[in-house]
């Protein structure tokens, strides 16, 4: 049987308030909006080394554990008139929201609180980078020898023997 936990912070992630997280009260769990969940939300548990979410997609469940350690960070990202306070992800879609405010204090303390709770870095808000170049794919050519040999020149013999075939007998002479 699982443990189960209470619904953490001071409201829920899918209400009209604000939400607001308690880092000091883990292991916690919510309700955060997903776009492309079935119902629109996706249920997150968040402990000191993992986060486990939850949802359903056209039916099919799954739940996706995730290493704290995996995330890049704790940031700060404005919208509208407030700040909302994310786990940052390289993934977008494993970004978890922890907080939002209007008060600039408030959410000073808890980036700071959250950042040192999980060892992870603060970040701030960057501008938007561009994608990695794509990848060389295999082709015909690199299909014919592995890639180490192509670095390669073949090598070749410097004294060769010498074969002698079809002779019965060969006669060394003055």
């Amino acid at each position: 049987m699982r443990r189960q936990t209470p619904t953490g912070g001071i409201n829920s992630a899918g209400s009209s308030r604000a939400l607001r997280l308690d880092p000091l009260s883990l292991p916690l769990s919510f309700h955060a909006h997903d776009v492309r969940a079935d119902g629109g939300t996706r249920q997150v548990e968040l402990h000191r080394e993992r986060v486990v979410l939850r949802r359903a997609v056209k039916g099919m469940r799954m739940a996706v554990n995730v290493r704290v350690s995996d995330f890049l960070g704790v940031a700060v990202r404005g919208i509208d008139d407030a700040q909302m306070l994310v786990l940052v992800h390289r993934d977008p879609a494993l970004t978890i929201p922890l907080g939002t405010s209007t008060d600039a204090d408030e959410i000073t303390s808890a980036w700071q609180m959250w950042s040192d709770i999980f060892g992870l870095p603060q970040l701030t808000e960057e501008a938007p980078r561009d994608p990695a170049p794509r990848r060389r794919r295999r082709t015909a050519i690199r299909g014919r020898r592995p890639k180490f040999l192509v670095r390669r020149r073949t090598g070749f013999r410097l004294n060769e023997a010498s074969v002698h075939r079809g002779e019965r007998e060969i006669i060394a002479r003055d």
